[in-house]
């Protein structure tokens, strides 16, 4: 809580704003990702509070706002129900359980300061996944606007049941959802234009675009209050908050939820830190991925702690919440305060809340999440990634959420497995007139008769290092090499698979009476390999300079 003891009178009234504001988003949001991680909608509420808290007091974003999200939702939905029935109390107690021990799992990779983990997934792993999963999320909420039952974990399983009960397709609620959809779509291109030209401040107009599903909310719930429109509706949703308590441990029950806990923070991390990063840079700020695990781990067991299922950094929110001019975490307390309130005295207003609503609420909110565009570009700019991308779109679509993000993380290992185990290694010569050095395939350069150099292009290890001893391999064959030139610029570090590559490489030019020489060795990299025998036994010489062993040795 770094940020405390610069906080001011300022600094409240913008964080109080920008609470007002998110708080009118998050309620309808919150209801609607309970609905779809398939518990009561309060439980929406009480993971919008506690959690709030709880990152406030460790993590390191200014503006990151915590609470359910789409993805992590669905993700929760998926583990709970191979443990539990949906509606159930056991149901509740696995979701609130996994919270707790994703947050558990969280504060201890914060200890350890496993913060790198974040880039086990790709960019393009993460979009399609992302991608893949805001169009299952959208399909599974099209019950809700055809007032009909469906379940399934995978588009085959929700396609499948949704055509089966087409027949049963209730036609107020479906016209209700669909109108509910083209209002939002319409609010978030056209309204905040409109009311410009009606005189209207391009401030108010942007709040009140904000409060569009909050609008839509009011609307539908009086209308099916007045008027018995023979619809689902929320029902009547419990006033009051939970005691904030520990679970009971089912030690059977927490073996089964481990892994998807562990997946869950994963993709939760990820795209909490994404976000975070993405707000920071605007104002010139950092946040720490540390410090964010810390953060998102408390929130996380404060979610379970109070009755709550898994949360994470949400993108939309936090951007209204940096847009409205939020300046500390304390805009997540006064947002937390204003749904404990909401959660005391207002549940009665949603007892006529149409399902069919908080289903088109979902839709349009994750349907923006489907990035079409960054498909393309990944396509056009590496096969490879598009690869792992593609694959990770067809593991969440046919088979789930959970299965994806493993393919996803399976799919960024081995590109970058097959990326390192196939380095560039370059024959280089000099470019006349000067001291710098080329690859001989790109550039006219002057190479000597018996000298021969080549760039090694990525790290010496274990995976790679025999391309270099095939290389040097077929350099041999030319006739008059009396010098072998390896330029160690692009290498970073060498393992001991490495070592012993070049360890063979010396002795083999060595029984061909060939000098084995090193360029622009790094510092790093040298005090390693003078641990070794290889530079006692070089047949040739270390050069600070690759324009030093060219020249010397022409």
């Amino acid at each position: 809580m770094m940020w405390w003891s610069s906080y001011t009178r300022d600094k409240a009234r913008d964080d109080g704003l920008a609470a007002v504001i998110v708080t009118v988003m998050l309620i309808p949001q919150s209801l609607a990702y309970a609905l779809l991680a398939g518990l009561p909608p309060q439980i929406g509420l009480y993971a919008s509070i506690f959690p709030l808290i709880g990152y406030a007091l460790l993590g390191s974003s200014m503006t990151l706002a915590v609470g359910p999200v789409a993805v992590v939702s669905l993700m929760t939905a998926a583990a709970v129900g191979q443990v539990a029935q949906v509606g159930t109390p056991e149901y509740i107690g696995a979701a609130v359980l996994l919270a707790l021990m994703s947050g558990l799992f969280l504060l201890a990779l914060g200890l350890v300061r496993a913060g790198f983990i974040a880039n086990l997934l790709s960019h393009p792993v993460i979009s399609g996944f992302i991608s893949a999963s805001a169009v299952l999320i959208a399909i599974s909420q099209l019950k809700h606007l055809f007032g009909i039952e469906a379940s399934g974990h995978s588009l085959l399983e929700l396609g499948a049941d949704l055509i089966a009960n087409l027949g049963n397709t209730n036609a107020t609620s479906l016209l209700i959802g669909l109108g509910c959809v083209a209002f939002l779509f319409w609010s978030r291109s056209k309204l905040a234009a409109l009311l410009v030209g009606w005189g209207v401040g391009e401030g108010n107009a942007a709040l009140v675009t904000k409060m569009a599903p909050m609008l839509a909310v009011i609307a539908t719930t009086l209308a099916a209050w007045a008027f018995n429109l023979g619809i689902k509706v929320v029902g009547v949703v419990p006033a009051g908050l939970p005691l904030p308590s520990i679970p009971d441990i089912d030690l059977g029950l927490a073996r089964d939820l481990i892994g998807p806990a562990i997946l869950i923070s994963l993709v939760g991390f990820v795209e909490s830190v994404s976000v975070g990063h993405t707000l920071a840079a605007k104002r010139r700020e950092k946040i720490n991925p540390t410090r964010e695990l810390m953060g998102l781990g408390l929130a996380n067991m404060a979610s379970g702690v109070g009755g709550g299922f898994p949360v994470t950094g949400g993108f939309s929110r936090s951007v209204v919440n940096f847009d409205a001019g939020a300046r500390t975490p304390m805009a997540g307390v006064i947002t937390a305060l204003l749904i404990a309130l909401t959660a005391l005295f207002l549940t009665p207003l949603f007892t006529f809340l149409p399902k069919a609503v908080l289903g088109a609420t979902v839709i349009v909110a994750v349907l923006s999440l489907v990035d079409i565009g960054a498909m393309v570009h990944v396509f056009k700019y590496s096969r490879a990634d598009f690869v792992a991308l593609a694959l990770t779109v067809i593991a969440v679509l046919t088979v789930g959420v959970e299965a994806g993000i493993l393919v996803g993380i399976g799919c960024s290992i081995l590109v970058l497995l097959a990326k390192v185990s196939k380095p560039h290694i370059a024959e280089v010569g000099q470019i006349e007139g000067t001291e710098h050095y080329r690859n001989v395939s790109r550039h006219p350069v002057i190479c000597g008769a018996e000298t021969v150099a080549i760039r090694f292009d990525e790290r010496l290890h274990f995976l790679n290092a025999h391309r270099l001893e095939e290389t040097v391999a077929d350099l041999l064959s030319r006739p008059g090499l009396k010098h072998l030139i390896l330029n160690c610029s692009a290498i970073n570090d060498v393992d001991a698979s490495g070592l012993d590559v070049l360890e063979a490489i010396n002795a083999r030019l060595k029984d061909a009476d060939i000098s084995f020489n090193l360029s622009e060795v790094k510092g790093p990299v040298m005090d390693k390999l003078t641990k070794s025998h290889l530079i006692e036994e070089l047949h040739g010489r270390v050069f600070l300079s690759h324009h030093d062993a060219s020249s010397s040795l022409a």
